[in-house]
């Protein structure tokens, strides 16, 4: 499989107050290291199913953290502070899931193994929706 390459969007970047140079760099760091962690464990995996479920284990993670950014957001708003650092984040993580799913090797491996997780956690796909 080949390696990833992730960045932070200029939107986002571009988004943030003017004193916002810190965060920026920060979220810059942030995207390197988590790139040099993908792409080690590409390079070290027995074959492309091991790397797509580390892939995978760290899709969870951003979706995890974006959900934790967006809690964020009312909480400040209702302390009068400004949600604006919250936001960026969480839409850093939104974006860096989307980054992955663009790399069409990985996105064909994500999706199988995100569904083979599912059957192995016995959750079917007609269990997710109501009839009702």
């Amino acid at each position: 499989m080949d390696e990833v390459s992730l960045g932070v969007p200029q939107p986002i970047i571009d988004s943030l107050p003017e004193d916002g140079t810190a965060s920026a760099q920060d979220m810059q760091r942030a995207v390197q290291g988590l790139e040099a962690r993908l792409n080690r464990a590409i390079r070290e995996a027995e074959d492309d199913a091991e790397a797509a479920g580390f892939a995978l284990d760290v899709i969870e993670h951003l979706e995890d953290r974006a959900s934790t950014y967006d809690s964020f957001v009312p909480e400040l708003r209702a302390w009068g502070q400004s949600p604006i650092y919250a936001i960026a984040w969480r839409n850093l993580q939104a974006d860096l899931v989307e980054q992955l799913y663009d790399h069409e090797a990985l996105a064909e491996r994500l999706d199988r193994e995100r569904n083979a997780r599912m059957v192995e956690d016995g959750i079917r796909l007609s269990d997710m929706y109501d009839d009702e």
